[in-house]
């Protein structure tokens, strides 16, 4: 073997390092694009959330005491706040459940229920289209009778069958029970809207 053999050099051709070039910085390209769409799907799955949580919680119906407006498993949005007006949906604590009402009455009206269900409040007929069928339901309260402080008078739409303020066993609910206002029904999709 010769001692000053000339050393052979491999050659590359221009047009391969480029190409090669370009794959590498595509494949960083698409690592990094990847990894801000997954950060960005965790943000955003995060903040929706915490805004469930806080703000717009999500609840599903369950019973059928507010039936014609709303049916057993309807999923609804609801907004938390206060200074909830009547006719407004509700939903409130209640032994470890979440119920939904109607706000009938706030503090110091006047609440009376006819025998055949028309309600009245400080003597003035409510106009209650919300509603398919009058009736006194399961009422054990004396009538007419006063919202306590700090309380709000609540009835199903379902009048026959819910439990509501016009029972000793639930009453009057304070406001530091309440979830939040229901918005709109967003489950199932041909009943989509706003409630009302």
């Amino acid at each position: 073997m010769a001692e000053n053999a000339p050393a052979t050099y491999e050659v590359l051709d221009e047009s391969l390092l480029e190409q090669e070039l370009k794959r590498v910085k595509h494949r960083s390209r698409w690592f990094s694009v990847l990894r801000s769409t997954i950060f960005s799907l965790i943000v955003v799955a995060a903040v929706a959330v915490i805004l469930a949580m806080l703000v717009l919680p999500v609840l599903q119906i369950t019973g059928t005491s507010m039936t014609e407006t709303l049916n057993d498993g309807d999923i609804v949005v609801s907004l938390r706040g206060s200074g909830y007006k009547q006719g407004d949906v509700i939903a409130f604590y209640y032994n470890n459940n979440i119920l939904i009402k109607r706000v009938i009455a706030r503090t110091g009206q006047w609440v009376n229920i006819d025998e055949d269900g028309t309600v009245y409040v400080d003597n003035v007929k409510l106009d209650e289209p919300y509603i398919t069928e009058k009736a006194l339901g399961d009422c054990d309260i004396t009538l007419p009778y006063q919202v306590p402080d700090g309380r709000i008078f609540v009835m199903g739409d379902h009048r026959s069958t819910s439990l509501d303020s016009r029972s000793t066993a639930l009453g009057c609910i304070s406001e530091d029970m309440v979830v939040g206002k229901l918005l709109f029904r967003v489950w199932p999709l041909p009943d989509f809207g706003v409630i009302k």
